[in-house]
């Protein structure tokens, strides 16, 4: 099979390079390239988009979103925090298409440890998260959230 692609570039002088590319599934990488014996690899910031809909904006390093980053999803969901090898990792806010919110650490794509949740109703809950799985959440008295602040 040969991959074939759109691609264009501005070289800073100094191993660094700014890249737009179109993939021939349809995604596209708009950001900051270098060179490696494995052809071009992402590092540094960039823009990437999937044609299914999903948009990523942060951080790379070796190929791999890594860092800070925004993925936003079609249905509305939203993550905003550390990522790791591709995936939400470290401490990090998940909005869901509800508009509920998740804050806190992350573990392999997954909700894990003492985090807060805000429901569509606007309560606080904060409490240990394990996956799908919230152990002892409490109800924070006169816990409405805000907008914009949890």
């Amino acid at each position: 099979m040969t991959l074939t692609f759109r691609f264009f570039y501005v070289w800073d002088g100094r191993g660094a390079m700014h890249v737009s590319c179109v993939f021939p599934n349809g995604d596209s990488y708009v950001g900051e390239c270098n060179t490696s014996a494995f052809g071009l690899v992402r590092n540094g910031t960039g823009n990437y988009i999937l044609a299914s809909g999903v948009i990523y904006m942060g951080e790379w390093r070796d190929d791999k979103m890594q860092g800070r980053g925004i993925v936003k999803h079609p249905s509305g969901a939203m993550y905003e925090g550390e990522i790791k090898d591709n995936m939400y990792h470290g401490m990090g806010t998940y909005t869901f298409p509800d508009g509920s919110v998740y804050r806190g650490p992350f573990h392999m794509n997954r909700c894990e440890g003492e985090g807060t949740f805000i429901d569509g109703q606007g309560r606080v809950w904060a409490g240990e998260f394990h996956g799908k799985a919230a152990f002892g959440l409490k109800l924070q008295q006169n816990s409405l959230a805000k907008t914009g602040s949890i």
